[in-house]
């Protein structure tokens, strides 16, 4: 609705009159002072009667008859003496009527332009106040602010308003100027904030990051209704993420304190269901081969752990692409599957528990090398049982070097034979592979080169990172088959695993897989893991078995001990199953990987950190770790501690002498003992310490816990600044000891079930590491000393301290 604001009817002062009068019995003030307004400027615009006319020119205002002279209906009006109309106060204006100055008013009339009036019902006129005409803005008067009105009590508005329009920063943050309908008088609401104002709004400094909401004004929003929400302490942080505590014989939520150098991506394939179904029939028929071999050329079964060992060994000068199976080692003949066949011929010996134990051994011997025992006249009476060890001893180092040399040949194709099918065997799991990623359209993408050793920054340690995409994994079915165990099936190939387990690779898999945040490659994932270490492990396979001896490890009081005591964080010898720590080395980087493992110990390179090492039963692994600790411990001078568990096992087939009665010690021990950064060594009695079976995670609870039936010798390996930090003083070492207790494990699984929260996570002992540092630490250069070695982090070449 629009108003006009010139009136140019012409009405009889009897009309004026009666509307005016009407007007006036419903008190409408505001309207009958609008009208006589309008009445005034044609008055003096027209020629008026001077009767009407009251003293110092004022007009006279009759109450029964008011008679303003109008120019006639439709007769042009004098436009010299038409001067512009003021718009009304706005507290004068009808409600609904767009103010002057607003976007959406249009003006009614410009200046020296005719104009067609129209009509409009006036209010009763009251005494107008004069105006002034001049095209100057007018002064502010009292009780007027610039662009709206405020109304003194008692008063009304003079002269007119001015309403300035909203500067361009305030319509940029959402201000808009409104009229109110209910009080008649201009207001201001921001679109944005859905604030509303009074006053004219103030334009604000921004105030700083951590406080982005505009503060409200105490007078005019006293309530903080109309400023934004107002955000909580706990709000203004980074919303932490759900911690999730899982029991068991293990401690995820130990941080690590390893730090390396930065390393390129692996450029080992993706498991896939397919290629590791495939490379687990590969290794099934390699150990049957393997037993056929043996039973036609020798008369021998496969020796026991053998074939485990040869892996294991291989690995150690393998640089192939298969994790698992041997493809590109020199020599091709493997020394350790070579002695062990030879320690099984003619017939393996044993360590004998009595005397007629011994007595038969001896016989067997004896039987399998004819001429030998034909010219020995055994008297078993008379012997007792050092006697029979010791004749046993005699008789083997005189008839061993006649049999290896017959048998050296057939022994060494046997080898050999089995070092050709790997690879040939190794060859068709790549090949199949590749089908694979040339089936779902995936390239394999170059991995970038790194920069030299000295030009990379030293980082926190994490899990090996794969560079080449996988292909499509298929759907795994998930079949709870006890209580506490359950069976992933692909294409009816089955492998159970306990459910606790299982919910511990959930969480390994949720702290250090980031290609898949929604589980979807979990469970096939899972399924290679599962599928390669029943491979490696061939438990009752030919050449398998020994679980104990290759995948056990240390009780879980023994772990927060180490790790309480002497910082021990990393585990360098583990799998996904039996990690106690969540930052580990395991054999198999490609299924480990997304389980948080750093990838084989040999090929991981630590700068500072504390470390438990347990390696597997194989003298020529055990050998090239500690060759690998001795080059870290050579080439860095921050502080690094290993702390070495090795069973003190004796061979019983490579005896001293025939004077010596006890059994050589291993080549291994011996090298650590002669070990120049040993800082102290100790032995834990045999039957006096535990250990947890390496199957742990497919066998029940109960079962998991074994008692050791030989000794474990723990040696401290540190350089300068970790002896300093980490040494083995008296007090820690007496902590360490008492941990090995046998019973300690039950105990604290008994606390477990009283309180499944474990005491002391989250206290102090527990630092809050980041996953890689925010500035890179400054490589210090190794000192200059007599002696070089190889090492990666100096290009090839470290200086060792003089052997004292």
């Amino acid at each position: 609705m629009r108003l006009l604001l010139l009136v140019c009817l012409y009405e009889s002062e009897i009309g004026y009159k009666s509307k005016a009068d009407a007007l006036t019995s419903r008190n409408n003030v505001a309207g009958a002072e609008y009208l006589h307004l309008k009445v005034e400027s044609f008055r003096t615009m027209n020629e008026v009667k001077p009767e009407k006319h009251g003293p110092m020119g004022e007009p006279h205002w009759d109450s029964s008859s008011m008679v303003p002279i109008m120019p006639p209906m439709g007769a042009p009006t004098p436009m010299h003496h038409m001067h512009q109309m003021p718009p009304p106060p706005p507290h004068l204006m009808h409600p609904g009527v767009i103010p002057p100055g607003h976007p959406g008013h249009l003006p009614i009339m410009e200046h020296n332009m005719p104009h067609t009036p129209a009509g409009l019902v006036a209010p009763c006129p009251i005494r107008p106040t004069p105006m002034i005409p001049t095209a100057e803005p007018m002064p502010l008067m009292p009780g007027q602010v610039q662009g709206f009105w405020v109304f003194q009590e008692g008063s009304a508005p003079i002269g007119e308003p001015i309403l300035a329009p909203l500067t361009p920063e305030l319509m940029n943050i959402g201000w808009r100027q409104c009229w109110s309908k209910r009080e008649n008088r201009p207001y201001f609401w921001n679109k944005l904030t859905n604030e509303s104002l009074w006053e004219t709004p103030v334009l604000k400094p921004p105030l700083p990051p951590p406080h982005p909401q505009q503060r409200f004004d105490p007078i005019t929003d006293p309530l903080g209704i109309s400023s934004g929400t107002k955000r909580r302490a706990s709000e203004e942080a980074n919303p932490q993420a759900k911690r999730i505590i899982l029991t068991g014989p293990w401690d995820l939520e130990v941080s690590t304190n390893v730090i390396i150098l930065e390393r390129s991506l692996s450029e080992l394939p993706q498991p896939h269901p397919e290629t590791e179904a495939m490379r687990a029939n590969f290794v099934a028929k390699l150990r049957q081969s393997y037993q056929d071999l043996c039973h036609s050329r020798e008369a021998i079964d496969a020796p026991r752990e053998s074939f485990n060992r040869w892996l294991m060994e291989r690995k150690t000068v393998d640089t192939g692409t298969d994790t698992l199976l041997p493809s590109r080692c020199a020599p091709e003949v493997s020394p350790a599957m070579f002695a062990a066949i030879m320690d099984d011929i003619p017939i393996r010996l044993v360590k004998p528990k009595f005397t007629g134990d011994a007595r038969k051994q001896l016989s067997k011997y004896a039987e399998a090398a004819k001429k030998l025992i034909e010219s020995r006249t055994v008297s078993p009476e008379r012997a007792t049982y050092d006697d029979f060890q010791e004749r046993l001893s005699h008789l083997k180092s005189q008839c061993q070097p006649h049999l290896a040399e017959a048998v050296k040949r057939s022994v060494e194709g046997i080898c050999l034979k089995i070092y050709t099918l790997s690879c040939d065997y190794a060859r068709k799991v790549r090949e199949k592979n590749e089908e694979l990623l040339k089936a779902n359209n995936v390239l394999i993408p170059e991995v970038p080169p790194l920069p030299p050793a000295h030009m990379r920054r030293k980082v926190w340690c994490y899990p090996v990172q794969l560079a080449s995409p996988g292909a499509r994994l298929p759907a795994i079915e998930y079949l709870p088959d006890r209580a506490e165990q359950a069976v992933l099936r692909w294409k009816g190939d089955g492998v159970s695993i306990n459910i606790m387990h299982l919910q511990k690779l959930e969480l390994l898999y949720k702290h250090s897989c980031y290609d898949d945040k929604k589980y979807e490659m979990f469970l096939p994932r899972v399924w290679c893991l599962l599928k390669r270490y029943s491979s490696f492990m061939g438990e009752n396979l030919p050449g398998g078995g020994g679980a104990n001896s290759s995948h056990s490890s240390l009780p879980t009081a023994v772990f927060e001990c180490m790790q309480s005591c002497f910082g021990v964080t990393f585990e360098c010898f583990a799998s996904p199953m039996n990690c106690y720590f969540r930052q580990y080395c395991s054999p198999f980087a490609d299924t480990d990987g997304f389980f948080g493992s750093r990838g084989p110990f040999l090929e991981f390179w630590p700068v500072s950190g504390s470390f438990e090492v347990n390696a597997p039963a194989c003298e020529e692994l055990l050998l090239a770790s500690l060759g690998h600790i001795e080059r870290l411990l050579a080439g860095s001078p921050e502080p690094l501690s290993f702390i070495v568990a090795l069973p003190e096992r004796r061979e019983v087939s490579a005896p001293a002498g025939p004077d010596s009665q006890a059994p050589a010690p291993t080549s291994a021990l011996e090298a650590l003992n002669k070990s120049r950064f040993g800082r102290r060594q100790i032995v834990v009695p045999a039957f006096e310490h535990e250990a947890i079976h390496g199957l742990q995670h497919c066998i029940q609870r109960s079962e998991a816990i074994i008692k050791s039936s030989h000794a474990l010798v723990l040696v401290w390996l540190q350089n300068e600044s970790g002896f300093q930090k980490w040494g083995p003083t008296e007090e820690r070492v007496e902590q360490l000891l008492e941990a090995f207790r046998p019973g300690r494990h039950s105990d604290r699984e008994r606390k477990e079930l009283l309180s499944p929260t474990r005491p002391g996570l989250g206290s102090s002992h527990h630092h809050s590491v980041p996953m890689t540092p925010t500035l890179p630490v400054p490589i210090i250069p190794p000192t200059h000393l007599p002696v070089v070695v190889d090492h990666p982090l100096s290009n090839g070449q470290v200086l060792l301290p003089d052997s004292k």
